[in-house]
């Protein structure tokens, strides 16, 4: 199961980090990823880590802004957004895949925890 933290309320143009503690075997994980869901709107993909070898992956939409990044140690995966736009507001999820393919499909993902709400106001 993963636990996604660190979301709030900013303006536009801010900042926020998240964070995704993972438990057990992750050590096996193939990607961890973030996705995210607007109200009344299908779950997107975000960014994904590949989790052996750190290779990053970004929907266009955050390209640029978002960082994803890892702790190996602390087995706990990050989010970097910057320049935070009202259309980024959302409930951020995180979850992990353990065998390879598309990266982006949300399908493939398991441990998905209840997700932390971002909200963006101009």
């Amino acid at each position: 199961q993963l636990q996604a933290s660190g979301g709030g309320s900013v303006q536009a143009g801010g900042s926020l980090r998240l964070s995704c503690a993972a438990s057990g075997r992750t050590w096996s994980s193939y990607y961890m990823g973030w996705f995210r869901q607007a109200p009344g709107k299908e779950r997107e993909f975000v960014s994904a880590i590949r989790w052996s070898v750190g290779s990053t992956y970004y929907a266009d939409s955050v390209k640029g802004r978002f960082t994803i990044s890892r702790d190996n140690a602390k087995n706990t995966v990050y989010l970097q957004m910057n320049s935070l736009k009202v259309e980024d507001t959302a409930v951020y999820y995180c979850a992990t895949r353990y065998t390879p393919g598309r990266y982006s499909d949300y399908a493939g993902y398991l441990g998905w925890g209840q997700g932390t709400l971002v909200t963006v106001s101009s």
